[in-house]
Order: C-alpha cells, then sequence, then structure tokens
C-alpha cells in the first residue's frame, strides 16, 4: 500500500501526507447520517482512496491505483477523485491532488491514447498477452480502446477549474493532449480505415475483438468507435452510445475551458472541436434513438450504422444511468425518463432483482450480481431526498462487513460478492453522501 505524499511544490502550496490524510479524516468524521452504518463506511471510504491506492512521483505525477488490481486506469482514477472535490474548500489541498492525478494522465494519453490501463513503472506487466496493430508497451496494463478513457481526464480538468476556478492545469502541454485525444476520435470516426487492432487468445469473446482484432462490421455514422466497454467488456456494435455522449459533455467542456485560457492554435482546435460535436450529435439523432410501440423516443445502449441496435445498460460510468450525472441531460428530460425506466425494468437484461438488491449488474459479472456503483448512480441522478437517503443505506449494507463497496453483489444474499477492494465503488458512494448533504442543505 502507497501513502500519499508530495514533496514537490506545483504553486504557492505545498502538500504534506500527513496532514492531507488528517485533514480528510478529521472531515470525514463530521458527518453523522442517519445509520451508523452508513456513516462508518463512508468515513472508512473517504480516507482508504486517499490512504492506500494513491502515491506521488517526484515529478509530480500522481499514481492512482484501482485498488485490487495494480494498475491505473484512466476512467476509473478519474472517478476515484473526483469526490474529493466537494470539499476542496474545507481542503484546499485537494485542487493539487486532483492536478497531479491529471498530470499522471496525461503521461498516460501521451504515451498511448489507444490504451486504458498503464502500470506504475515500465516493465509492470500486461492483464494478458494480447496481440494489437502494435507492440504493446511495457508501461501498459491493457491496450483496450475504450473512448470513455480518453473523455474521463477532461472532464476531471473541467471539474477542477469549474469547482474552484483552478488554472493552473490548462497548459500547453494540457491543450497538446486534448488535440491527441480529439484526432484519435476523429481517426476511429473512420475505423474501417484506422490501423488499431486489439486480439487476445485463451479467453471469452467478450476480452478481444471479432474480425481479426477489428470488431464487429460498422458503417459510418458520426459517431466515434470504440472498441470496449467502460467494464472492459468488448462492444456488441461499435458505437456505444452513453460514450459517445460522454465526448459530447466534455467536448463542451474543451470549449469553455479554451475561451477560459485560450492557445495560440485556438482557431484550428475548436473548428476540430465543433466539427466532431457536429458529426456525433447527427450520429445519435439517426442512429441511437430508438422507438417503442407506444412511440415513446429512448437511448440505445450501441449500435453499428448498419441497422442493429443493442438495448441494455451496464453499472459501469458512462452508462445510460448515468447521463444526468454526466451533465448531458437534465433527470426530468423526458427523453432520459423513459430511457431509465427502461433500464430499470426487466428491459435491460442486465437489471436484477431479488430477494435483496434490485438494480443494474454487468455481463461483467455473474448474473444476478447487482453493482454498488449503479445503485449509487441511481440515487445520483435524482433530487429525491428520501430516495437518496434509501440508496445510501441500502449500499451500506452490501459490505458483508468489510468496511468496502464491492464491484457486484448476489441480489439474494450480500455476503457473496465479486472484488475484495474496489476504490470506484467507495468513491462513488462518497459521491452519493455529498450529494445528500447537498439536498439536506448540509
Amino acid at each position: 500500500m502507497a501513502f500519499f505524499s508530495i514533496k514537490k511544490k506545483w504553486s504557492s502550496d505545498v502538500i504534506n501526507q500527513t496532514d492531507l490524510i488528517n485533514e480528510i479524516q478529521q472531515y470525514a468524521m463530521t458527518i453523522n447520517l442517519k445509520d451508523a452504518k452508513a456513516t462508518k463506511l463512508f468515513q472508512q471510504a473517504l480516507v482508504d482512496t486517499i490512504t492506500n491506492t494513491v502515491s506521488v512521483r517526484e515529478n509530480g505525477e500522481i499514481f492512482v491505483a484501482t485498488g485490487d488490481i495494480p494498475a491505473m486506469w484512466l476512467r476509473d482514477s478519474t472517478f476515484q477523485v473526483l469526490p474529493y472535490l466537494e470539499i476542496v474548500h474545507e481542503v484546499p489541498a485537494i485542487k493539487q491532488l486532483i492536478h497531479g492525478v491529471l498530470k499522471q494522465q496525461l503521461t498516460y494519453i501521451k504515451h498511448d491514447p489507444y490504451s486504458n490501463a498503464f502500470n506504475k513503472e515500465i516493465g509492470g506487466g500486461h492483464y494478458s498477452n494480447d496481440t494489437s496493430n502494435i507492440p504493446i508497451s511495457p508501461l501498459v496494463w491493457e491496450r483496450k480502446f475504450e473512448i470513455d478513457s480518453l473523455c474521463a481526464p477532461f472532464f476531471l480538468a473541467f471539474h477542477l477549474y469549474k469547482k474552484t476556478g483552478y488554472k493552473a492545469h490548462l497548459t500547453p502541454d494540457f491543450w497538446a493532449v486534448a488535440e491527441l485525444a480529439i484526432d484519435t476520435f476523429i481517426t476511429e470516426q473512420h475505423h474501417e480505415t484506422s490501423e488499431y487492432l486489439f486480439q487476445r487468445t485463451d479467453c471469452p469473446p467478450s476480452d478481444t475483438l471479432a474480425r481479426e482484432g477489428k470488431g464487429a462490421p460498422i458503417s459510418y455514422t458520426g459517431m466515434v468507435w470504440s472498441g470496449f466497454r467502460p467494464s472492459d467488456d468488448a462492444c456488441t456494435y461499435g458505437y456505444f452510445v452513453p460514450g459517445n455522449l460522454f465526448i459530447l459533455v466534455i467536448l463542451e467542456q474543451l470549449l469553455e475551458l479554451l475561451a477560459v485560457k485560450p492557445e495560440e492554435n485556438q482557431k484550428v482546435l475548436r473548428q476540430k472541436i465543433q466539427q466532431l460535436q457536429e458529426d456525433i450529435s447527427k450520429g445519435v439523432q439517426q442512429f441511437a434513438i430508438l422507438h417503442d410501440e407506444n412511440g415513446e423516443s429512448y437511448y440505445a445502449y450501441e449500435v453499428d450504422g448498419l441497422g442493429n441496435h443493442l438495448f441494455m445498460d451496464d453499472a459501469n460510468v458512462p452508462s445510460l444511468l448515468s447521463l444526468p450525472f454526466l451533465g448531458y441531460m437534465k433527470e426530468d428530460d423526458p427523453l432520459y425518463q423513459t430511457t431509465r425506466q427502461k433500464i430499470l425494468s426487466e428491459e435491460n437484461p442486465y437489471y436484477y432483482s431479488g430477494t435483496y438488491l434490485a438494480g443494474i449488474g454487468s455481463p461483467h459479472t455473474p448474473p444476478n450480481y447487482v453493482w454498488p456503483i449503479s445503485l449509487a448512480m441511481e440515487g445520483l441522478t435524482s433530487t429525491n431526498h428520501d430516495f437518496v437517503e434509501e440508496k445510501i443505506d441500502q449500499i451500506a449494507k452490501t459490505d458483508a462487513g468489510t468496511l468496502q463497496c464491492h464491484e457486484g453483489v448476489d441480489v439474494d444474499n450480500p455476503e457473496n460478492y465479486t472484488r475484495e477492494w474496489f476504490s470506484w465503488a467507495n468513491m462513488t458512494y462518497c459521491g452519493l453522501v455529498f450529494h445528500y448533504l447537498k439536498l439536506s442543505g448540509k
């Protein structure tokens, strides 16, 4: 386990490891929810991530392990630290924490924009002996192309600025990496001419790409192709809709950040962003919106531009459930409400209901396992105070005595679960508590 420490001075602040942990712990101890178990889980989870997943390099980059796997996911790490911004006014050093995580993420994207997870050090190993269109770097844990991985760091960068007014992270290097991500998206709008391939042997079909690593056939839609979902499972159809909507969110956020701190090449970058926005938006409208027998509209989960679509939702974020949380649309939008109603029902093949739990799971875990992340997201996309409190208490009862939020939990027996330690789930729970406190006027 690596303890948090920062010895390098980035701005006018110097972060001391003991002080930072103590300040977060002191804040956590001021929170008392109605349910004692929920309070204890929140206090444990809020301190656990900063204490046991975070390590700092001499250059100020901050590595964040996902938990029981020693790698850093671009997506997971974003959602692991994002909730800390809710207490940045109580603990100002969090600005430098987020900046350091972002610096690490940008370094990884520069190294390989097609990889989803990275090692702490070169030669840290791979998840599996995979093959791709290029030799997989020894710094890469896994080279699965997931469009949400390229969105998440910029989502984090935007919220760092929006919550605090902090701008030190908006450097020329930041904008160079942003343009690299956008150029990658543009390339993958035309995936059939892209060089990217990914193959894994001796594995389930969901862990590799069909058609000799190219993925299932697609036709151009204007949307961006994704090889894999945020669950790290292969897409059935190449256009992952929640991921494309996430791209639209961060493109709008990048335009706002460009206005805050313009760059010399702003015109070219702005034109790329605006064209990508137009292309994806048209593709979503034409291909990603379905209609049921009552004429009501709702979102597909994946499409291929050839007339095929998949309706489902997965617990991992971005998801259809999480669209208001991401900032794509309001929770009372009729299109979202219809989609939400369907994914929180048996129309979603990964919605499970049992004697103990009901909610969204994932094909990534066994049938009849609901994810605390999705239970938390139900609450994070609601403004109903009592409903949010119910979700907090419900999740707290799924820890099986470990004071950890797990990946998936058996709907009939919370003693059965996957992953002993999953920091993303812990911090999504903390985010839900912060949401509840806001609704409570605290």
